[in-house]
């Protein structure tokens, strides 16, 4: 009989490696979001409008480079095991985040934006791990408390990038690297192996490999495919944060750098105590489905109070049930995985990590220019909050399609976890 105790044991130093993964590879990239822009801004001349254009460069790119990447990473993972892509993943990114420091150009800096899309595989491959050594009952839990590791990432990151950028535009990117390569470290005597070779893929899939080829994997699985419309449908929702939050704050209520500072903040406190402490309590209780269609459901009504506030104070109403929203991407992450078996695990987290790219490509279009429409006096109606509006239907046709895709199977091909090995 198998002594369970141990192989529990290093399930939970999994999860916990997993876990400090996601935290520093999210605390690095927290760390430079306060000093990227004016490190451009440095290399533009001081111009502030030019800066902007490669500011809107940067992030396209990076997120094109992860829409091609991603299924290529979870492929990899696929194929030779979880451990060496997410320990290349980190080394890679440390590297970067010193090649980004030493930069002596705009170009070379974006040079380094574009290694990092590359770089980024341990979210992807972070994703098709839980699936791997924890049991389907208990995903949701998993997947809400690397929920947890963002938002703890993306207080303390940019409160400490900014503390070392009044000191030096570039000490950030080193204080990351150093992270991103302790971690490295950490994971090369820690990290165990959660895919068995018995359990990977005979081969290395090109055709699945790429953004085309993996949305056809995910049509395989109907439910899976559905699911991923939802994945895509809400990321591209949660875009109208970066893309206008800051303008629209200044515009509708004259916040300034520290009051969005806070409510940003707060936002993060938020997330933690939802992904961390509810969702795997809301899952117990109502299962994934309703967890998933509650989240969505908070989070359109959160939108729907952020679009119709005209003074603050109502706003910030909106943000403990916008909150909820948190209940809905681990409910999904822990459906997903149910219905594939753990030999393409990495290939669909690929694909779905693939979508949440092309949403990034496509949000701050939509949002940044519903925005400037709206508040433009040749428009029908003055809407400040219009994106807010948008991304609230948006969330509500995701709850339609949740409705009908977001079944549990009886028995799913994952249906027990692999333990490290």
């Amino acid at each position: 009989m198998t002594d369970t105790a141990p192989a529990g044991a290093r399930r939970r130093a999994a999860l916990v490696f997993i876990f400090i993964t996601i935290l520093i590879d999210v605390l690095s990239f927290g760390l430079i979001i306060p000093v990227l822009p004016h490190l451009i801004e440095q290399f533009a001349g001081g111009d502030t409008a030019h800066a902007a254009y490669w500011v809107a460069a940067f992030g396209f790119l990076f997120a094109g480079i992860q829409f091609v990447t991603s299924p290529i990473q979870g492929a990899l993972s696929d194929r030779f095991g979880r451990r060496p892509v997410i320990l290349l993943s980190c080394l890679g990114l440390g590297l970067d985040f010193v090649f980004m420091a030493l930069a002596p150009s705009l170009t070379w800096l974006l040079v380094g934006r574009i290694i990092s899309g590359i770089t980024s595989a341990s979210f992807t491959t972070a994703n098709a791990y839980v699936a791997d050594v924890t049991p389907p009952d208990k995903r949701a839990k998993s997947y809400g408390l690397l929920g947890a590791a963002f938002g703890v990432g993306f207080i303390v990151g940019p409160l400490i990038g900014g503390a070392l950028g009044e000191i030096d535009l570039r000490l950030p990117f080193w204080f990351a690297a150093g992270l991103a390569l302790l971690n490295f470290c950490y994971g090369l005597f820690v990290l165990p192996e959660s895919l068995p070779k018995e359990r990977r893929s005979a081969r290395f899939d090109w055709s699945h490999a790429n953004p085309i080829g993996s949305l056809g994997l995910l049509k395989r699985y109907p439910q899976v495919f559905g699911l991923a419309a939802v994945v895509f449908i809400a990321n591209l929702a949660h875009y109208v944060y970066p893309s206008v939050f800051v303008l629209f704050a200044d515009y509708q209520y004259q916040w300034g750098p520290r009051e969005v500072s806070y409510v940003l903040a707060v936002v993060g406190v938020l997330n933690v105590i939802v992904q961390a402490g509810l969702v795997g309590k809301v899952v117990h209780a109502l299962g994934e489905r309703r967890a998933l269609i509650l989240g969505l459901t908070c989070g359109a009504i959160g939108f729907g109070i952020y679009g119709f506030a005209h003074v603050g104070w109502v706003f910030l109403i909106g943000l403990p049930i916008s909150a909820i929203w948190g209940l809905a991407a681990p409910s999904t992450q822990a459906l997903i995985t149910r219905q594939v078996g753990p030999e393409v695990q990495g290939r669909i987290q690929g694909a779905l990590m693939s979508l949440v790219s092309l949403a990034g490509i496509i949000g701050p279009v939509v949002f940044a220019g519903s925005f400037g429409y709206f508040i433009d006096d040749r428009a029908p109606v003055h809407l400040p909050g219009a994106p807010f509006l948008i991304a609230g239907v948006l969330l509500a046709v995701a709850v339609g399609i949740a409705w009908r895709f977001a079944r549990t199977p009886a028995a799913a091909p994952s249906a027990s976890a692999v333990e490290p090995g």
